[in-house]
């Protein structure tokens, strides 16, 4: 766990993840979209993709998982998220997630970090997100 004021620019934590079949039908049951671009082969052969495509906010939780466990990790929470989607992702492809701090506010311990997605060396997602980042326990002398 990382406390506010152990963080500094520029530092920067990545994810990656095989996009399956499996995640994106679990996925669509815990969201409830079940739009057909994302389950059915039949539909998405008809669509400007020619095949199925994982949900854009499949591809952003990876955004979620690395700030949520490694920068700035177990106690930080989400004040708010920017997104961008360039590119559509695919069962199969292997997606990075990339967080990296670009600015702190001291007074609301508010850190800002960038965030783009990639599948090799193509972007499929940017955008920013802003976490709460909680101080370090004061420890009383005994």
């Amino acid at each position: 766990m990382m406390y506010f004021d152990d963080l500094a620019t520029d530092m920067s934590a990545a994810v990656s993840k095989l996009i399956t079949e499996r995640d994106v039908e679990t996925f669509a049951a815990v969201s409830t979209d079940t739009n057909p671009i994302h389950l059915s082969d039949e539909f998405a052969a008809g669509t400007r993709f020619k095949r199925r495509i994982a949900h854009g906010l499949l591809t952003a939780s990876l955004i979620s998982a690395v700030l949520g466990t490694k920068l700035p990790g177990p106690g930080a929470i989400y004040v708010s998220q920017n997104l961008k989607f360039s590119a559509p992702v695919y069962l199969g492809d292997v997606v990075t997630a990339t967080v990296t701090l670009a600015t702190l506010d001291g007074l609301r311990r508010h850190a800002r970090f960038d965030c783009v997605c990639r599948v090799g060396q193509k972007m499929v997602l940017s955008g920013d997100a802003v976490l709460y980042v909680p101080t370090r326990p004061v420890q009383l002398a005994a």
